[in-house]
């Protein structure tokens, strides 16, 4: 018997119980028995069918489409788990929903970002461990513990192997750059980085200009997520115009809203990698997305808080 068994223990609602189990399976642990569900009347529900009590408990659930849902259903588990006396609540959000709103950049709009971390911390979390948040500010909105993973490595293994000539990173926006230039220098290759300007709060963007060498060479375009796919497909388009032979496309978050989904597939994409922060149903999926599993990558992180060791090894 797996000496952890007895301690710790790994839940899940809706969000993502694909995930969940490969976590669960990377532990070697069997996924905890839970009902979570819609009454009639549209009212979530959780049960725990087993007993937690004083357990080091860990819910895995993104809060991605349709994230009202998926946040609210975190909720009501965490608050199960606080009301059957567990020992430790880590929220594991491998997707944090709204954390594009995350300032105040107009008059008379909220920080939902800030509200979602109230919202958790009065549930009752401990903990949340998350992954590539869309800010890093978002951390101090806490005050609890939060571990930040990021998926740089695994995107970054995943292209090295694939030894790329003349390959150059490409930001697609000067907020990402800094994520984008991590991923250069693990594959020890230029970066370059495409300044945009936000139109509107529909998603909607204008290309304005090109910063760094890109003619003749390999683009991976980069970001932490895709929506309707608008903006990446652009920067696409904007790179061919600029000389590149060949472009990837290289995400963290599928969020892939509306028609997103077929926007990449018509794009000029070679190929798109993302990871399984989201889930990826086979509508969804065509011949140009490769999705890469982040539950190894959880189910460490997960191990290491249990046993009080350090996350931050993960990444020296």
């Amino acid at each position: 018997m797996n000496p952890i068994i007895d301690e710790l223990k790994v839940f899940t609602g809706n969000g993502h119980p694909e995930l969940a189990q490969s976590v669960c399976d990377y532990l070697k642990i069997p996924l905890g028995q839970a009902e979570v569900f819609k009454f009639a009347n549209d009212n979530s529900f959780a049960r725990i069918h087993e007993n937690i009590r004083q357990r080091d408990v860990f819910i895995v659930q993104p809060t991605c489409f349709p994230v009202n849902d998926n946040l609210m259903e975190l909720l009501i588990m965490i608050d199960a788990c606080k009301r059957a006396s567990a020992g430790r609540i880590t929220a594991v959000v491998p997707y944090y929903g709204y954390g594009r709103t995350d300032k105040k950049d107009q008059p008379r709009v909220p920080i939902t970002a800030r509200l979602v971390a109230d919202l958790l911390t009065a549930a009752g979390a401990d903990r949340l461990l998350t992954i590539d948040l869309h800010a890093g500010q978002i951390q101090g909105f806490f005050n609890i513990p939060v571990d930040e993973l990021t998926t740089l490595p695994l995107l970054g293994e995943y292209f090295a192997a694939k030894e790329i000539q003349d390959l150059v990173v490409v930001a697609v926006d000067i907020g990402i750059s800094k994520k984008a230039r991590d991923v250069a220098e693990r594959l020890g290759v230029p970066l370059a980085i495409i300044e945009k300007r936000r139109i509107s709060n529909n998603d909607t963007s204008e290309t304005m200009n090109v910063i760094g060498e890109v003619e003749g060479k390999t683009a991976l375009v980069f970001d932490d997520e895709i929506v309707t796919g608008g903006s990446i497909v652009n920067a696409a388009k904007v790179l061919y115009n600029q000389g590149v032979k060949n472009a990837f496309c290289c995400v963290t978050h599928p969020v892939l809203s509306k028609d997103g989904s077929e926007v990449m597939a018509k794009s000029d994409f070679t190929e798109v990698v993302v990871t399984d922060t989201i889930p990826m149903p086979p509508e969804k999926q065509n011949g140009k997305f490769t999705v890469l599993s982040v539950a190894p990558l959880l189910g460490e992180a997960i191990y290491r808080i249990h046993k009080g060791q350090s996350v931050g090894d993960l990444f020296s």
